[in-house]
């Protein structure tokens, strides 16, 4: 007598896939086997797996790789969901065949341990580890994805995928996260006079007006609205302005109000005709970044003539300036000047649950008024002392 096979196995490439729909659920997987025998053994674990899960209540056990799809799918449309895709991903080697009951701090240290430790570019440089800032941002899509597992997603019997979150234990990040280092007026000076011409005009643009990188590298010449009474223009980035990518909106999700000072608005006169479309153009379209390979140059020439005029070695923060420093420069010669707490959250673009697309011409114009205080380009501008620990 003819042995009795099994129905609901197909072969595909070689492999036997399970097609069969149980109990009002359909399973479709691959067995992973050659042999139909295997596949057939395979198949009937997991009918009997399903039969437990329907009758007794078990829990069925899903895997990392799992939730994680299934997050990636239902929040697409999410501004961020390109950064948690590449944390996902850079996750998946550790975690990814691993049930989601069992990731816990000791799944995630290896992940953890590589990710500090330096490794090579394609082009052989060495790369150093990244910061625990950055590795807390993965760790936080993990948490994430484990309260959606125990709180928001449900098998077909309405339980939970996962009874329980544990506590991910995240890093410190005071005592590696760099310190925002806004510059001198000396060190402006120093620094700009070594940067190429076309990131000089968005240096300076960017240290007058408070706007992070991708708001000057992007900035359209559409955005910007005429003020005939003040004599002057503004710009108006739409919050749904994207950066580098064209969903990720501009950061506290509301329109930005970038307001001149006489130095700004002379960077953007000198700046008209150039582009139809954009107001930094490089090789007739918008830069990717500024903190590219030139900045970097800069910084490090900057940190020589610094020594040569000084004779005395550079603040390893400015040597190792970053473009946002800019922003906090611009931010602390505010607050020296005395400019309110309200205007220049308004100035920098943080959230302060005013309407900036509503402004008055009188708020204009005290906008404008306050950030003149700081449109000096040397050391007539207001008093800033900062105070510095010496290195070395």
């Amino acid at each position: 007598m003819a042995r009795k096979t099994i129905s609901g196995l197909y072969e595909r490439n070689g492999i036997w896939h399970i097609d069969k729909v149980v109990r009002g659920t359909r399973l479709q997987e691959s067995t992973g086997a050659s042999e139909r025998e295997e596949a057939e053994q395979y198949l009937i674990f997991r009918l009997e797996k399903l039969r437990q899960e329907k009758i007794y209540g078990v829990r069925q056990v899903r895997t990392w790789r799992e939730a994680a799809t299934r997050f990636l799918v239902e929040f697409q449309l999410q501004p961020s969901i390109a950064l948690s895709a590449l944390h996902i991903e850079q996750l998946d080697p550790y975690l990814g065949d691993l049930p989601i009951t069992h990731v816990d701090d000791e799944a995630l240290a290896q992940f953890i341990k590589d990710r500090h430790t330096p490794g090579l570019t394609k082009t052989g440089k060495i790369k150093p580890g990244v910061s625990n800032r950055t590795i807390n941002i993965a760790l936080q899509r993990v948490v994430r994805i484990l309260n959606l597992c125990a709180r928001k997603w449900c098998d077909e019997e309405r339980r939970p995928w996962l009874e329980s979150v544990p506590m991910i234990t995240m890093l410190d990040e005071k005592t590696s996260s760099r310190k925002p280092y806004p510059l001198s007026w000396e060190e402006q000076s120093v620094l700009f006079a070594e940067l190429p011409a076309h990131l000089q005009r968005m240096a300076m643009f960017k240290v007058n007006t408070g706007c992070r990188a991708q708001e000057v590298c992007k900035l359209r010449w559409d955005w910007e609205i005429c003020v005939p009474e003040l004599d002057t223009s503004v710009f108006l980035i739409p919050a749904s302005f994207g950066g580098r990518r064209e969903t990720s909106g501009v950061k506290n999700g509301e329109d930005r109000l970038v307001v001149l000072n006489a130095v700004s608005k002379s960077v953007i006169d000198k700046q008209r005709g150039l582009s139809k479309e954009w107001v930094f153009p490089y090789d007739d379209t918008a830069m990717h970044r500024m903190n590219d390979s030139a900045w970097k140059k800069a910084r490090l020439r900057a940190a020589k003539m610094w020594q040569e005029k000084y004779l005395r070695p550079a603040l390893q923060g400015f040597a190792s300036i970053r473009v946002h420093d800019l922003k906090h420069t611009f931010g602390r010669r505010l607050r020296a000047a005395g400019v309110t707490l309200e205007d220049r959250k308004a100035l920098l673009g943080h959230k302060n649950g005013s309407i900036t697309s509503h402004y008055s011409t009188a708020e204009l114009g005290q906008l404008i008024e306050a950030a003149n205080k700081v449109s000096s380009t040397d050391s007539r501008g207001p008093a800033l002392t900062i105070f510095r620990r010496k290195t070395g």
